[in-house]
């Protein structure tokens, strides 16, 4: 088992996270291995920002991540990523997919593992687990955690999602798991 942690070199916002994830390497004695995107790529997501503006900055950020966990899982030679994706994230997702009209994506993204057919599996744990149980969860048992939104966030497209997604649950408590079980339908009919 090994903590890997991606740096996207978002000043004020991964800073924090980072510390916690150095103090969870000492609590938990697991080896680390931080990569940034300024080593990996030459640029921080703070300068890719800078060049292109507050709107679309979340799909580079999430291809870039993604290829740097994969870097990051390779150096370590892991044979599988498991992530901190929750519920509310993948019901965020359905619901960018399907605005998208992004329908392959859509079936994958309720996936609770992926990749199981390549070299690297990822598997999402948490999948039917809210944000806030996690939260809860952490602070009850006092866990070193660290909870926050990314600075990019709210202006973006998924920011709008999380935002419609929270006014949907205000009104029905159960939206977030209604909505990953509609894209798992919609998966589930492909595969007929």
């Amino acid at each position: 088992l090994f903590l890997l942690s991606i740096d996207e070199g978002i000043a004020g916002y991964r800073d924090d996270s980072l510390e916690t994830v150095k103090r969870n390497q000492a609590q938990y004695d697991l080896p680390l291995k931080i990569l940034s995107y300024q080593d990996l790529y030459g640029w921080s997501m703070d300068s890719i920002v800078s060049h292109i503006g507050k709107k679309g900055n979340c799909t580079f950020c999430g291809v870039f991540r993604r290829q740097a966990l994969d870097r990051g899982a390779s150096l370590l030679e892991a044979d599988k990523i498991v992530t901190g994706h929750n519920a509310d994230d993948i019901a965020e997702t359905v619901l960018l997919n399907l605005l998208r009209g992004d329908v392959p994506r859509l079936q994958r993204c309720t996936q609770i593992s992926t990749g199981m057919d390549g070299n690297l599996p990822r598997s999402k744990p948490f999948k039917h687990a809210y944000e806030k149980e996690i939260v809860m969860y952490a602070h009850f048992k006092k866990l070193d955690y660290f909870s926050t939104e990314c600075i990019y966030s709210p202006n973006a497209y998924r920011g709008f999602a999380r935002e419609f997604l929270k006014d949907l649950e205000r009104a029905d408590p159960t939206t977030v798991l209604n909505i990953i079980r509609s894209g798992e339908m919609v998966s589930a009919r492909e595969s007929f």
